[in-house]
């Protein structure tokens, strides 16, 4: 998932495949601020089913597990109000704390062990 589209900037209104792409990130993206606020507030209800990205991080993102996120900046002052969305976005993700990360070891009856 690369990040959030601008449907102005990004030239997709003329091809309706990549226009139904690009909001399809978008939406994915909002959904996924939408579960870290939950757990930042520590809500009862995580919304991890109203996206298949989040609904495909609910087991990271659920205490067992660690997520690190990286933020791509451009320098550019035409890209200045992305840039600030991505700041105020990555902020909001670092609000949640997930717990401490722990391994799972599944023990086989042939004494091998998988993960």
């Amino acid at each position: 998932l690369a990040g959030s589209e601008r449907l102005d900037r990004s030239g997709v209104a003329s091809d309706s495949r990549r226009l139904k792409e690009t909001l399809a990130i978008n939406k994915s993206l909002s959904c996924l601020g939408d579960v870290f606020t939950s757990l930042a507030n520590g809500s009862k209800h995580i919304p991890f089913r109203n996206s298949k990205l989040t609904y495909l991080l609910q087991d990271c993102l659920s205490g067992d597990g660690k997520a690190l996120m990286f933020v791509n900046l451009s320098p550019t002052v035409e890209s200045s109000n992305e840039s600030l969305c991505s700041l105020r976005f990555a902020q909001r993700v670092n609000q949640v704390e997930l717990g401490k990360a722990t391994k799972h070891v599944q023990y086989t009856k042939g004494g091998g062990s998988r993960r």
